[in-house]
């Protein structure tokens, strides 16, 4: 089902074929499989092609080597060569092959200095694609370290993989792309119906022991896996808006490990605070959170508040992936750092200050986390003073979907 999967992510996510300049990033684990994508891209007449491919054994072990200085002078780090292609209109199509717990014997304080530098090196990527002014696309594809993470002493570990990946993708269906178009039109409903309320804050509940009370700026938007031209995030099951950045309070607790730079946080809770990270604990990886948290000076606030039903596909698979592009779509999430110009009216059209006069974090770091669960409940209080339930135990009410 390879040819499946490359057409949707070629024809229907990144919008290839009318752009006509690609650029993919992966691991080189998965080359073969690159392979396959260059020759159908270029069957469709595209030739400006940049692959950006990754060795991330070799990366891990520089790493643990490198100084601070190595880390800014390292061809490993620099993506400047993505702002050039962003000047030529390129798509960008991103593959995720974890490599679990990779980086758990590397100082957390390296391993996000390097994910600083990595951004710094690509500014107008990073300010276009949070303006949705360009096509990019972040997807999966197993590898066999990842794949026997997940199925241990399973010879047959890495064809689950590639199933349960294709599953959630859909490419198991007849016709894939009109799948994700009903499922993106079904999205749209919600959305609509989300956006017509008039919402002023959002009340989190559930038995972990999450009791938070988000609120949402005027003007407030949501929005999900992107329009008729792009997916951006495949699988992509959320609907999604970024919070006023300074107007959170109460306390969070994590419902799935959360993975980041191949290093693994688990079991944690969050207490926000007019906004902000004021306490924190994990059972697992709790210095990893910590370098998140205080990746910059807005990385300790919300910047996305993130809706997915508790049953969705993923979810139904009850496994965690070990990747937040996939743990995301099985459970409600947040995320820590830089919010989205496209969640507020008008805001595809605001530079970074304005954005931020309407309470739109605008934090360097984006990093998501799960909080969903089957008794989540999630009350939304308009600007009137009404109630709406918005998440009756793990699912959206009657109140959204009627």
């Amino acid at each position: 089902m390879d040819d499946k999967y490359i057409k949707l992510l070629i024809d229907r996510c990144t919008n290839v074929k009318n752009i006509g300049v690609l650029v993919i990033s992966y691991n080189k684990e998965i080359q073969p499989f690159i392979d396959k994508i260059v020759k159908y891209v270029k069957s469709i007449g595209v030739e400006d092609i940049y692959l950006d491919c990754e060795d991330k054994y070799k990366v891990h072990d520089e790493l643990k080597t490198m100084s601070y200085t190595d880390i800014d002078n390292s061809p490993y780090f620099n993506k400047s060569i993505w702002d050039e292609y962003v000047k030529k209109g390129a798509s960008f199509l991103m593959f995720e092959t974890e490599i679990p717990n990779l980086n758990n014997d590397i100082d957390p304080k390296k391993i996000s200095y390097a994910t600083k530098v990595q951004r710094s090196t690509k500014p107008l990527y990073r300010k276009l694609q949070l303006q949705c002014k360009l096509a990019w696309c972040i997807a999966s594809y197993p590898g066999e370290a990842w794949a026997k993470s997940i199925y241990k002493n399973d010879e047959l570990a890495y064809d689950k993989l590639k199933s349960a990946i294709y599953k959630m993708c859909m490419i198991d269906r007849d016709n894939p792309v009109k799948e994700w178009d009903n499922l993106i039109n079904k999205n749209m409903k919600i959305i609509n119906k989300l956006n017509s309320l008039n919402l002023e804050k959002l009340h989190y509940k559930n038995s972990l022991g999450t009791n938070l009370e988000i609120y949402l700026p005027e003007n407030y938007l949501y929005s999900g896996a992107r329009d008729e031209l792009c997916i951006v995030n495949m699988p992509s099951y959320e609907v999604f808006t970024s919070p006023v950045y300074n107007k959170t309070n109460g306390i969070v607790y994590s419902s799935k490990p959360l993975f980041y730079n191949d290093a693994c946080i688990d079991s944690f809770w969050i207490k926000f605070q007019d906004g902000k990270v004021i306490d924190f604990d994990a059972k697992v990886g709790k210095e990893v959170l910590e370098e998140i948290i205080n990746s910059d000076d807005y990385s300790c606030y919300l910047g996305e508040v993130a809706l997915v039903e508790a049953g969705s596909p993923i979810d139904a698979m009850n496994i965690n992936f070990g990747t937040t592009l996939i743990d995301e779509n099985a459970s409600c999430h947040l995320a820590l750092g830089a919010g989205f110009s496209e969640c507020i009216q008008n805001g595809t059209s605001m530079d970074e200050k304005e954005l931020f006069l309407h309470g739109i974090n605008v934090s360097k770091q984006h990093v998501d986390f799960m909080i969903g669960t089957d008794d989540l409940n999630i009350i939304g209080t308009t600007h009137d003073g009404k109630e709406v339930k918005i998440f009756e135990n793990g699912k959206f009410s009657q109140d959204v979907l009627n």
